[in-house]
């Protein structure tokens, strides 16, 4: 609080001088410019006073005046908007994990409603909604020249409640229909398996429950690992998260450095930016770790992924993410509404802006596109045709131990698995290879040189987190 005193303070003794030595000029253009102000909310008066008297039927005052203030915002960036009681009910539901819908996230793209990404275990997801997607029409009604908040109204309804909603989709030659039931979505944050020796962390949101999942989960799966020495290395599954809260993206990028900044956020006056450190303590305890990304991630995943690629605390493999490097700022303007503002960007450790350019991955890995199988005709033999010395008539053996043939035949089971897996998830399949190969030449993160942190350009304001999308 003393901080921004001392600076309120300041900016009214340095008015005061600027006025005494060039008050008629500086007098004269605010008040051109409060006059120019003054005209234009004339205007709209007249104008909303117009619409009240003379529109063909009576409008509602209160959603007449919502509707000016919402396309106000919404002509700044797509991500300012005004937050109705409703609107605003919804976004505290979904930042405590669970509301109800079809499980996507959306934007807005040049007047269409695109998929950010689909939530996990959704009817979206389980529809086979995609990141990129454009949804042009809900049960054939076209989403076209409405508003974002607008659209995801026609998508609700009762849970239960069908819904079919028409796909514009990159490759595709026509648009194509998926239908779900609506459900109430219960968000799982954090999810937790052990592929080989690698431990997967599957985060899919940023909710207030986002960090204790996560510490939980990776607890558990080392245990089922057999320990912290016999994991090979940690998988932080981040495709698909459409972001959230910036304290638990904080909290999650700190729970595996030891040091260094996070993030920082500038905005519009340079004392209002901030930037997070991170404080020791290491859940991986320095084992080598890969971040999975895609087109889906955005926003607080960004900040995750960013800061772990800066210091080179992660390989960061997978695809090109979102871009979403803004922060909103929630800001209550009556008792149960709000408005949502764009007040600063994100940059990473070294300075980069993820805004429009997201995040680029290290290793650059497709997920390739399902091929669907062609009938093949059944095989005539049961013959095995394979050539190696076990095959050859009158091959010597092998005396080695039981328990050395065990570790063997176990070993080809964990590489068999990991091929197995490749059909089912490629990203995933690349980045457990990615930790073996690392295990194999006794990789540690102490050896490569942490990335250069940039100077601060202006002390850390106490302000409280932004909620962002």
């Amino acid at each position: 609080m003393r901080h921004y005193l001392i600076a309120g303070l300041g900016g009214v003794l340095a008015g005061a001088l600027a006025t005494t030595q060039i008050a008629g000029p500086l007098m004269a253009q605010e008040s051109g410019r409060n006059t120019a102000t003054y005209e234009q909310l004339e205007l709209f008066g007249n104008i909303f006073e117009r619409i009240r008297a003379d529109y063909v039927e009576a409008p509602d005052d209160k959603e007449l005046v919502e509707a000016a203030i919402n396309g106000m915002l919404t002509s700044l960036d797509p991500h300012s908007s005004f937050l109705s009681a409703d609107a605003y009910s919804d976004m505290q539901t979904q930042t405590r994990g669970s509301f109800g819908g079809l499980g996507i996230e959306v934007s807005q793209e040049e007047g269409m409603v695109k998929v950010v990404s689909p939530i996990d275990d959704t009817p979206a997801a389980e529809a086979g909604v995609q990141s990129g997607d454009f949804i042009t029409h809900v049960n054939g009604e076209s989403l076209l020249g409405l508003n974002l908040d607008e659209a995801v109204e026609m998508m609700r309804g009762p849970v239960g409640s069908e819904i079919t909603i028409t796909i514009l989709r990159e490759g595709e030659t026509e648009p194509f229909d998926l239908t779900m039931a609506r459900d109430t979505i219960k968000l799982t944050v954090v999810r937790s398996r052990v592929e080989g020796h690698a431990v997967v962390l599957r985060v899919s949101t940023f909710n207030d429950e986002t960090y204790d999942a996560l510490k939980t989960e990776l607890a558990k799966a080392v245990e089922e690992a057999g320990g912290i020495d016999k994991v090979t290395g940690f998988v932080l599954d981040l495709r698909n998260n459409p972001g959230g809260l910036l304290n638990q993206a904080i909290s999650v990028s700190d729970a595996f450095l030891d040091a260094g900044e996070i993030v920082s956020t500038r905005g519009r006056n340079p004392d209002e930016s901030e930037r997070w450190n991170a404080e020791e303590g290491d859940l991986a305890e320095g084992k080598p770790m890969v971040v999975l990304t895609n087109g889906g991630s955005a926003s607080a995943s960004e900040i995750v992924a960013g800061a772990l690629q800066d210091h080179r605390r992660a390989i960061v493999v997978g695809e090109k993410s979102f871009g979403k490097g803004s922060v909103q700022t929630v800001m209550p303007v009556t008792s149960d509404s709000a408005i949502r503002l764009t007040t600063a960007r994100y940059y990473t450790p070294s300075g980069r802006s993820i805004q429009s350019l997201g995040i680029q991955p290290d290793i650059l890995v497709a997920q390739p596109t399902p091929v669907q199988p062609e009938e093949e005709e059944e095989s005539r033999t049961n013959s095995s045709f394979s050539r190696s010395e076990a095959d050859l008539r009158g091959a010597l053996g092998n005396d080695i131990s039981d328990d050395d043939r065990q570790q063997i035949e176990d070993e080809a089971a964990e590489v068999e698995a990991t091929a197995a897996l490749r059909d089912e998830d490629y990203q995933l399949a690349y980045a457990v290879d990615i930790l073996k190969g690392l295990a194999a030449v006794s990789f540690s993160a102490d050896d490569v040189p942490a990335a250069e942190t940039p100077a601060a350009n202006a002390e850390p304001a106490a302000n409280d987190d932004a909620d962002k999308g």
